[in-house]
Formats: structure tokens, sequence, C-alpha cells
């Protein structure tokens, strides 16, 4: 199984920006996303990347937040830009291997 960890989240002031990380067990080569989930809402897709690094936004996060991955560190990240407290949650990371994996969340606060 897949083991995925996240990092990098925060308290932020709106229009503030966030870098978060997943590192990843073994060798990321499969779709890979990043998903959020805010207090008493369902969880949330955010982002996607392809193996072959082809991204997917969310239309309420694109043009701000920027997913990308390195192979050689087998990490994932999103880089979110102009932060909005809509944005407040906590943020999975998600791999597509096998029935699926999940980190166990970094949590994002962001203040108006």
């Amino acid at each position: 199984q897949v083991q995925l960890v996240e990092s990098g989240g925060g308290s932020v002031q709106a229009g503030g920006s966030l870098r978060l990380s997943c590192v990843a067990s073994g060798t990321i080569v499969s779709k890979m996303a990043w998903y959020r989930q805010a207090p008493g809402k369902q969880r949330e897709f955010v982002a996607t990347i392809t193996s072959g690094g082809a991204a997917n936004y969310a239309d309420s996060v694109r043009g701000r937040f920027t997913i990308s991955r390195d192979y050689a560190k087998n990490t994932l990240y999103l880089q979110m830009n102009s932060l909005k407290p809509e944005d407040a949650g906590v943020y999975y990371c998600y791999d597509s291997r096998g029935s699926g994996s999940w980190g166990q969340g970094t949590q994002v606060t962001v203040s108006s």
C-alpha cells in the first residue's frame, strides 16, 4: 500500500500563499490529485496531474493553484496563491495506484 505524507499547511491571511507537499513511499508514476474538505462539507476535488504532467483544476481554484510533481523526490506539490477564506480546510493527497491511497491531510486556514 502506498503511504502518503502531506505537509505545508498553515494559517495565512487572504491573498497569501502556501505550498503543500505530499511525499509518497514509492515512485510517483500514477495519476495523483489534491482534494480538500471544509468543516461540515464533503471532500471535494481540487487538482489532478497525470504521469505525463497534464493538469486539471476545479473551477474554484483554476488560475490560482498549480499542481506539480518531482519524480526525483517522489513528491507532489500544490502551490496556492491568492488564497481566499473559502479555500480553508484539510487538504488531502491522493494516489490512484491500486484501489487508491489517501494521506492524513494538512490543515489550511485563511483569515479575511
